[in-house]
């Protein structure tokens, strides 16, 4: 799969996951969507640029999902402590933020792994 193609499907599997952790809970969930939708949108961008040639965009697409695994860890560490003190009105949340996570890390790996910009 081409880089850009991989930073592609991330942005908009995070605009999905967004959606649906703001659907899960829409009166405390705005900012999911909100910020699935940018940082989505922010992938896509640079997917679509990667796809063009543009050699940096391999660094900034990794760049991102590093911010953005660091982000999911912490916040599903938050996530896993608030259901294992009771809460389990959480449990979807955190659920969905360590599935962010795992693809955030998928992403990380398949990207540190090719060589060239288009591979």
């Amino acid at each position: 799969m081409k880089n850009g193609t991989l930073l592609i499907c991330y942005g908009l599997f995070l605009i999905f996951a967004g959606l649906a952790g703001f659907l899960s809970n829409p009166e405390k969930a705005k900012t999911a969507l909100m910020s699935g939708g940018t940082f989505g949108l922010i992938q896509i961008v640079v997917g679509a640029i990667s796809l063009k040639g543009w050699k940096p965009a391999r660094k900034i697409g990794i760049g991102i999902c590093g911010f953005l695994a660091l982000t999911f860890t912490w916040r599903s560490i938050v996530g896993w402590m608030a259901v294992a003190g009771g809460q389990s009105e959480k449990l979807f949340a955190a659920s969905l933020i360590t599935v962010m996570l795992a693809a955030s890390i998928t992403a990380i790996v398949l990207l540190v792994k090719s060589k060239s910009v288009t591979s």
